[in-house]
Formats: C-alpha cells, structure tokens, sequence
C-alpha cells in the first residue's frame, strides 16, 4: 500500500478462492470504489493482497479522488 495515497483511508480486502484461482476485491469505503482482480491460489496471500491495492490506488488516481 502507498503510505501517502491511500493514508486515513478505510479499505475492505475480500479474498474468494474458485478452484486454482483467487479472485481479490478490494473497496474504499469513502467512495465505494471497488474493483476486483484474480490471481493463481499458489501465490503468497499478502502479494494478492497488495496488487489489488496497488489496482485501487491506481483507479481512485484515474477517478481525480486522490492525488
């Protein structure tokens, strides 16, 4: 997680395993901007984790809501 961008923000982190797959659902909880990404059930969950983050940072930039 970027300290700056996403600091004081609420983030709900939801991991769903569907058979080899993980799917990752990552939400601000200040815009209710969620977005969702899959990645393989062998990967680490903290790396899932922070690719979802850094997927909502990266739509939250392109949306104007953080800077």
């Amino acid at each position: 997680m970027t300290k700056q961008s996403l600091q004081g923000r609420e983030v709900i982190l939801e991991l769903v395993q569907i058979g080899q797959f993980v799917k990752v659902t990552a939400m601000d909880t200040a815009s209710l901007t969620e977005i969702s990404i899959q990645g393989p059930a062998s990967a680490p969950e903290s790396t899932l984790k922070a690719n979802a983050i850094k997927r909502l940072e990266y739509v939250l930039r392109k949306k104007g809501l953080i800077s």
